[in-house]
């Protein structure tokens, strides 16, 4: 399946490891966009659909208990597969700014490189959940698991995992990172939130130039 980017609309991502800071990116971009007259849609996955935090509450809900690593990667397949349908989709074809925290990547880093299933199956199921979309840029806020699970008391199921688990994950975003530079901005999650914000700005505009007209692939 070729990768598919939108002709209207421009879709923003930001994924990385616990503690990166990626909610609060988000909402700063959105801000800011709003600020320039943007149409703009800020989501989550998961989360970002009535199904989403249904699936949400299981996924990530300790009374949940142990799940089966193919199980959580279908989980969180069906919550991207309502996510894209019903909300993304909808939104691009209007010309909005699409902000998500997180998306197809948290799968493939967390279920594929942490839960150390074949990452190339699990790409294949999310990529077949979401028709393919990929986001024209994907922001990963890098951190150090230590640094970052240390910012924030309370574990949900995923946050309780081993530290091992997590420098899994973290080296799942950088590896995806590195084969698409041209839609990805890895950037160090460890300055100031609006130092951290100005950069992700910088990456952000030349797609908004781009989407005046056609934003190409």
């Amino acid at each position: 399946m070729e990768p598919r980017y939108t002709d209207s609309g421009v879709f923003i991502a930001l994924e990385g490891g616990e503690g990166g800071g990626k909610s609060t990116q988000a909402g700063l971009l959105a801000t800011w966009l709003e600020g320039r007259g943007h149409r703009v849609l800020l989501t989550r996955e998961p989360g970002g659909t009535e199904v989403g935090r249904r699936l949400r509450s299981i996924g990530l809900g300790h009374e949940t208990g142990d799940l089966s690593p193919r199980t959580e990667a279908l989980l969180y397949a069906a919550d991207k597969a309502e996510h894209v349908d019903a909300v993304v989709l909808p939104a691009l074809a209007e010309g909005h700014v699409v902000v998500t925290d997180r998306y197809v990547d948290s799968s493939l880093a967390y279920q594929g490189a942490g839960r150390t299933l074949d990452v190339a199956e699990v790409e294949r199921v999310q990529r077949w959940a979401t028709a393919d979309l990929r986001p024209h840029l994907t922001v990963v806020l890098d951190v150090d698991p230590v640094v970052g699970l240390s910012r924030f008391e309370g574990a949900d199921r995923i946050e309780a995992e081993p530290l091992e688990f997590h420098q899994r994950v973290r080296q799942g975003f950088l590896d995806l990172a590195a084969r698409d530079p041209e839609h990805y901005l890895v950037l160090p999650a460890t300055g100031a939130p609006d130092e951290i914000h100005a950069q992700v700005r910088l990456a952000v505009e030349p797609w908004l130039r781009l989407a005046t007209a056609e934003v190409a692939p």
